[in-house]
């Protein structure tokens, strides 16, 4: 395979000049003068003795002989590794085709992708002759970047060769349509996974003969397929009886009715599902709520034209009944009373995302929180009617079984007094994330760390209106003891945190981000040297941290950091060099970038000595 892949000359495997290669049969017509294929005949005269024999009897040469020596023919000429990447498996001769034709499964045990130039057709034939001869290809990558040439002609060498093909991905080659699939769908009937992205040539004839001949499908992925629609997802709800996971996404021609035909097969082992920006309504959610029982994983985004009924019917069906993971984004449709629907339907749910939902508010939070049973876990972004007061009737209100809570880019998160005289601690919470709400302040950080002691992982990045009040808040609420704290971005926040932190955490903290927190200065990177034995990750990007900080790490005789990150600090130089010399040591991650005021040859010499950390600069 080697010999074959890395062969240069003047019939280079690589070159860019396209082919044709015909799929013979097991008794075809050959011509009887010598075959063709690329230049002149005068080119070919200077090749083999064996050119000026028959196509026919070339095929019959080749197809005896065994897969190590038709890997090295192929590297002869550019004729010999057509006519070889057109021989099917089951027309070879020798001990591994024998195993094929009588029914028995190749490993596939190699996975190859192609990309950019060499996503061309001869670079496929070779691979659909030399895999053959090590375990078969079980995995292939196609991605068409500038500069890809692939056609049919190479897809339908790999079908050829490949029968023990499970796993397809064609990304962005337009140059591919249905003949290549058909072939795909003809020869390799052990096929698993297929991902379609912006494929527009391919329709719903190239995937209908992939569900009415790989009946072991499980998983697909449509994205950006303009000429594939419902015809084909009603071939695939009759012809794949194993399909667990369905991705379909911006197929303006898939609607309700190949969804329906789809999510209602009474068959149907459907447990991941999801849809983005389709022309569906609510019809189709209805069907999703009523027929969805084996469904753990459900997602479902930019849907315009699904309304607040579609929503309700779908949670108030009661199908949703193995509903683990619920993610819904930019659908108009969500509303309080939908969410309430939802909550009370799908009795298993532990995860939800919401993000973009314009019209939920604390109402349907609240109720989603009280009937949600089971939830374990929930992310709201971009959810700005949700205020604190309504966080803290939700946290107030969850079940015991609810562990971690995210809002991120929550315009309504103001900070403000709370000024309920009765709040129920969250004992269940251990992860608390609050990110870019430019609103959200000390007071109401205040509320929520009294709210939840137990918390063990803390990310407040983005909050630049927090100061060390809001951080001593939470932390001398914390009783558990933090694991990992963000602080990245809050610029208000000193030394006087960092040093809180390490006299009330320092024993539990294993992760700490405080990059862009401009204040924080060695006095910080001193106090975490001596106090956080378990510390493994510090980030002080971007803040006026110095070689006294530096060397301040180097000298601790009781920390052990894997990743340090100090990016931006204009202070450190070239006198901070012993001393990550020394860091690095220990270190398997060093971030260096915009460090100015280090040399280059500095840096050089961390890089070639320091070979097992992996240094940014």
């Amino acid at each position: 395979m080697s010999s074959l892949l890395n062969y240069k000359g003047n019939g280079s495997l690589y070159s860019e000049r396209s082919f044709s290669m015909e799929a013979p049969s097991c008794k075809r017509a050959r011509i009887d003068a010598p075959f063709l294929l690329w230049g002149h005949e005068s080119e070919q005269q200077k090749g083999s003795s064996l050119d000026v024999l028959p196509q026919e009897c070339l095929f019959e040469i080749f197809r005896r002989l065994p897969g190590q020596a038709r890997s090295n023919s192929a590297c002869v000429s550019k004729q010999w590794l057509s006519l070889l990447s057109s021989i099917r498996r089951a027309e070879m001769c020798d001990r591994d085709a024998l195993a094929v034709s009588e029914g028995e499964e190749m490993d596939g045990c190699l996975s190859r992708t192609v990309e950019g130039k060499k996503a061309n057709d001869i670079r496929l034939a070779a691979i659909a002759v030399g895999t053959a001869a090590r375990g078969g290809l079980g995995k292939l990558s196609i991605r068409g970047t500038q500069g890809a040439t692939v056609t049919n002609v190479g897809l339908s060498a790999i079908a050829r060769g490949c029968p023990s093909l499970k796993s397809l991905s064609l990304w962005s080659v337009p140059t591919i349509g249905d003949e290549g699939l058909i072939e795909v769908a003809n020869e390799c009937p052990m096929l698993e996974k297929v991902d379609l992205f912006h494929c527009p040539s391919i329709t719903n004839k190239g995937l209908t003969a992939i569900a009415e001949r790989c009946p072991n499908l499980t998983t697909l992925s449509i994205e950006s397929c303009h000429n594939i629609g419902n015809d084909s997802i009603l071939a695939i709800a009759q012809g794949c009886p194993k399909l667990e996971s369905i991705l379909i996404k911006d197929c303006p021609f898939v609607g309700d009715q190949g969804l329906a035909s789809l999510l209602s097969s009474s068959s149907s082992v459907l447990a991941k599902v999801k849809l983005q920006n389709l022309n569906i309504s609510d019809f189709s959610l209805a069907v999703i709520g009523h027929y969805g029982k084996s469904i753990t994983n459900l997602t479902l985004s930019g849907l315009r034209n699904v309304s607040e009924k579609g929503f309700w019917v779908m949670g108030s069906a009661q199908g949703l009944e193995a509903l683990v993971s619920l993610s819904i984004s930019s659908c108009l449709g969500v509303t309080d009373k939908g969410l309430e629907a939802i909550g009370n339907g799908c009795s298993t749910l532990k995860q939800i995302s919401l993000r973009n939902c314009c019209f939920m508010s604390n109402d349907g939070l609240l109720a989603l929180s009280r009937s949600a049973e089971s939830l374990e876990s929930m992310h709201l972004e971009d959810c700005n009617r949700i205020t604190v007061s309504g966080v803290v009737s939700a946290l107030s209100n969850c079940s015991f079984k609810f562990r971690s809570l995210a809002l991120v880019k929550c315009m309504g998160l103001k900070d403000m007094p709370f000024y309920d005289s009765v709040i129920y601690p969250c004992l269940s919470l251990r992860c608390l994330s609050i990110k870019n709400c430019p609103a959200f302040g000390s007071a109401s950080l205040d509320i929520l760390g009294k709210m939840c002691p137990n918390l063990r992982q803390v990310d407040l990045s983005g909050l630049y209106g927090i100061t060390d009040d809001g951080i001593f808040s939470v932390l001398e609420s914390s009783v558990a003891g933090l694991v990992k704290l963000n602080l990245s971005g809050c610029i208000n926040l000193s030394d006087e945190s960092v040093v809180a932190i390490a006299r009330r955490h320092g024993e539990t903290i294993k992760v700490l981000n405080l990059d862009g927190c401009r204040k924080i200065s060695d006095v910080s990177v001193s106090t975490i040297a001596c106090s956080c034995p378990l510390l493994s990750e510090l980030h002080v990007s971007n803040s006026a941290v110095t070689d006294l900080g530096i060397a301040a790490l180097s000298c601790s005789q009781q920390l052990n950091l894997q990743i340090l990150s100090i990016s931006g600090c204009a202070r450190i130089s070239n006198k901070s060099l012993p001393f990550l010399i020394n860091l690095v040591k220990s270190l398997v991650g060093l971030n260096l970038q915009y460090c100015n005021a280090l040399s280059s040859s500095s840096v050089d010499m961390l890089m070639g000595n320091l070979w097992r950390c992996d240094i940014l600069c």
